[in-house]
């Protein structure tokens, strides 16, 4: 019983690892997203007219 019990601690301490490293690097990509589509905005701000 014990064995099964630590198989599945394995198998979800694995995935738990797995998709925190994906949420990470899916953060990480909107962030730099983000400051690049922020920094473009403003070198281009005096082209923009409304």
């Amino acid at each position: 019983m014990s064995e099964r019990i630590y198989k599945t601690m394995k198998r979800t301490g694995g995935l738990s690892i797995a998709l925190g490293i994906a949420v990470v690097t899916v953060g990480l990509a909107a962030g730099i997203g983000g400051i690049i589509s922020g920094a473009l905005l403003l070198k281009r701000k005096s082209e923009i007219t409304f």
